[in-house]
């Protein structure tokens, strides 16, 4: 079945052209509820275009549907389209110079965020139930905030990645949208197989990452940080420690190094066209010292092993898990016109922030808990690795004193 996508307004959502749908293959959790895919993840019979017209025409139609896409079918959803992705995955911002730019349902003059920016318009607006995206660097985190909605980044390995188009593998992940907590916990019903037990009742202790804080912008931290107290982060905790330079240079290198390995061959041979603001970031990552992989391979090590160790050795005897509260983004979605040099910052500070859990692979679940301007702002919670069925719980469970803004 295919659905012609000017039909309606979508908002920019979905991939021009016809619509690839799927009716569900089974009845099960999600039964009655419709669902899109980023346009990095297989459907069967379908091109996965990454974005990019060169990388589509350099690949068939998908075999088979991915792992993801197979269980939420089988768990009774029906796929309704796929969404436009920033080429293969290198940018925060969404766009994309084919295929345009989703529109940000809460500020037409706004960024969507990316690269999973389809994904999370679709859901913000109303278009699907829920939605497919991936998160390397903050692919689902991002446009969560900028759109207004919940996300969520598994524990890395804890859903399948096949299927899907490998960007930097070490860090991919596949996460979801969705417009409340509890839509959110369903998904992750179906996706994450066994887990926690007793999630429901999981206990948190919330330490909140003051530097983290310091370093958003001032209005996103006045709008969050008595949201976050609220919520229950009962003390402050300073986890980059001065070198948030380092959180951001560790994760350029090392996901560029990966970027090469896994797309470098496809790019020399095809020499394909990338769009101005993508094709730079491309060029960038030819020349990396292999010295500099090494240093900060063992960097990423070292950080991963004391900050796991820290939120495991913080709990309590009695199963209470320890988490860390930050703001998702630095501030609100980006101006479309914004010039290169506030994109360079916003970078800066955005990487940094979201590589606390691509570094070390731990859950991520970001709320739409603030607001400044009007516009939606994002609370992130990165719990212990593996906490992902009770990190869920809690978003599913939220007091509804909390003024969410989907």
């Amino acid at each position: 079945m295919a659905l012609d996508a000017d039909e309606m307004d979508d908002h920019g959502a979905f991939v021009p052209g016809s619509r690839a749908t799927c009716p569900p293959s089974g009845r099960g959790l999600l039964s009655g509820l419709r669902f899109a895919v980023k346009d990095l993840i297989d459907v069967a019979g379908v091109v996965t275009t990454g974005g990019n017209p060169d990388w589509a025409a350099t690949h068939g139609p998908a075999p088979r549907d991915a792992p993801v896409v197979s269980a939420l079918l089988n768990a009774g959803a029906e796929l309704v389209g796929k969404t436009v992705t920033d080429e293969l995955a290198f940018s925060l911002e969404g766009e994309n110079a084919f295929h345009g730019t989703p529109r940000n349902p809460h500020a037409a003059d706004r960024l969507p965020g990316g690269s999973s920016s389809g994904s999370a318009v679709a859901v913000a607006a109303g278009l699907v139930d829920f939605a497919l995206g991936t998160d390397t660097g903050g692919s689902v985190r991002v446009p969560a905030s900028f759109c207004g909605v919940f996300g969520f980044r598994p524990t890395h390995g804890r859903v399948s990645l096949e299927g899907v188009l490998p960007f930097a593998p070490s860090y991919d992940t596949v996460g979801w949208f969705a417009r409340n907590g509890a839509m959110l916990q369903k998904v992750g019903q179906v996706l994450l197989g066994s887990g926690i037990a007793n999630a429901e009742q999981a206990r948190w202790h919330l330490h909140l990452v003051q530097d983290a804080f310091d370093m958003a912008d001032a209005g996103c931290s006045a709008a969050l940080m008595p949201l976050a107290k609220a919520l229950g982060a009962q003390d402050t905790v300073q986890v980059f420690k001065g070198a948030a330079r380092d959180w951001l240079t560790a994760y350029q290198v090392l996901q560029g190094d990966e970027i090469r390995q896994n797309l470098g061959a496809w790019i020399a041979q095809h020499r394909p066209t990338f769009g101005p603001s993508i094709h730079p970031r491309f060029d960038s990552i030819a020349h990396l010292d292999p010295q500099d992989v090494k240093r900060w391979q063992a960097w990423r090590h070292q950080q991963t092993q004391s900050l796991c160790s820290a939120l495991a050795a913080a709990g309590d005897a009695d199963g209470v898990l320890h988490a860390l509260v930050l703001p998702t983004t630095p501030g609100v979605a980006l101006r479309k016109d914004t010039p290169p040099e506030d994109i360079g910052r916003f970078y800066g500070t955005a990487l940094a922030l979201n590589a606390l859990a691509g570094h070390t692979g731990l859950p991520q679940v970001t709320l739409p808990m603030g607001q400044h301007g009007g516009l939606p702002l994002g609370l992130s919670i990165i719990g212990p690795p593996h906490s992902d069925e009770a990190l869920l719980a809690l978003a599913a469970n939220l007091p509804a004193s909390f003024n969410t803004t989907c």
